[in-house]
């Protein structure tokens, strides 16, 4: 493919250090059998190069693998469910396999990943955060293999990216609550990922341009309906007069719904909540939830077919593809 550098191997570390292969095998089967200054320097040279081992011989080094390796935060989230199921479908129909790899949101074991990944030979990678560690980049840049971001158009990119704005689609959502009369708003986080600070700034844009104040409850553990329950009560302790919460996803949202019912709270009457994602569970309460749609599996259909195209055809991806979102009103708002 035109414009893919090589990919560094085991010659390169070792004439840059000075030393044979052998003696950087020796050092990567076991870092204790090669002499601490030596070992220093071949872990730097590693760390420049981005190196990484392969478990292919060399001479296969260059030959396709037909295999795309996919970076996840999440296994339960439904959200990145329904994006594998959409690159999946591309890939499947197209003979490539997927290499599935969790980092949970954590970003130097995404790192580490995506090391053992490429040790694969694989042909490409999907991923799904916009914030990597610089080894990461280095690893990728050496690697020479197309990569595409999913999930998030909002600037800055290192990648071609496929998603929607967060940070507009929270904005949007707000103002519909705004514009319903609503006022002391809430806004609801939890993981304190990316994703979950960029919508917490679409929202307070929402508020200041009303003349508002922001107010945001936010926790790191990962989000469920019981959490929603939580955090839902925390806000009535601390803001009595709040009327409306907007929710980083809607697990928060339904759970909140589910406490107001517990405590006999009317939505929308005395409480407007809204969620993000438009899962199936939030469009089937009554009262409906109020959500901002966003289209996942799209997103992965998307993403892998440009990945495809790439390998197959050298056809570039697009810098960035948005693939937008809609703001459904609901019955809770």
């Amino acid at each position: 493919m035109s414009g893919v550098h090589r990919r560094p191997t085991l010659t390169d570390v070792a004439q840059l250090v000075g030393v044979t292969k052998m003696t950087v095998s020796r050092y990567l089967r076991n870092p204790g059998q090669v002499a601490a200054k030596t070992a220093e320097r071949i872990q730097n040279v590693i760390d420049e190069l981005g190196y990484v081992p392969s478990r292919a011989p060399d001479i296969l080094s260059n030959a396709k693998s037909h295999a795309i390796g996919v970076l996840l935060p999440s296994l339960t989230n439904q959200v990145f469910a329904e994006l594998l199921r959409g690159l999946e479908a591309v890939t499947e129909a197209s003979g490539y396999q997927t290499m599935l790899a969790h980092y949970g949101y954590d970003p130097q074991i995404e790192e580490r990943r995506i090391e053992s990944l490429l040790s694969y030979n694989i042909d490409g990678l999907l991923l799904s955060d916009r914030i990597h560690t610089p080894r990461t980049q280095r690893i990728i840049a050496s690697a020479g293999i197309p990569v595409i971001e999913m999930v998030d158009t909002d600037d800055p990119m290192l990648y071609p990216v496929v998603g929607f704005n967060n940070r507009e689609a929270a904005k949007q959502m707000v103002e519909a609550m705004l514009a319903n009369g609503y006022k002391q708003i809430v806004y609801l986080g939890a993981r304190l990922d990316t994703r979950t600070k960029l919508k917490q700034q679409g929202y307070q844009q929402a508020m200041q341009e009303a003349g508002l104040e922001a107010h945001s409850v936010l926790t790191e553990q990962h989000s469920s309906f019981s959490l929603g329950s939580e955090l839902l009560l925390e806000v009535l302790a601390q803001y009595p007069n709040c009327d409306g919460i907007f929710c980083t996803n809607d697990d928060l949202a339904v759970g909140a719904v589910f406490e107001c019912q517990r405590q006999n709270i009317a939505i929308p009457e005395q409480l407007a909540i809204a969620g993000f994602h438009g899962l199936d569970i939030g469009q089937t309460l009554t009262p409906k939830l109020a959500s901002v749609i966003t289209p996942r599996e799209a997103i992965g259909q998307n993403a892998a077919e440009q990945l495809l195209a790439n390998l197959e055809q050298d056809i570039k991806p697009k810098p960035m593809t948005d693939l937008g979102f809609q703001i459904a009103r609901g019955a809770s708002i």
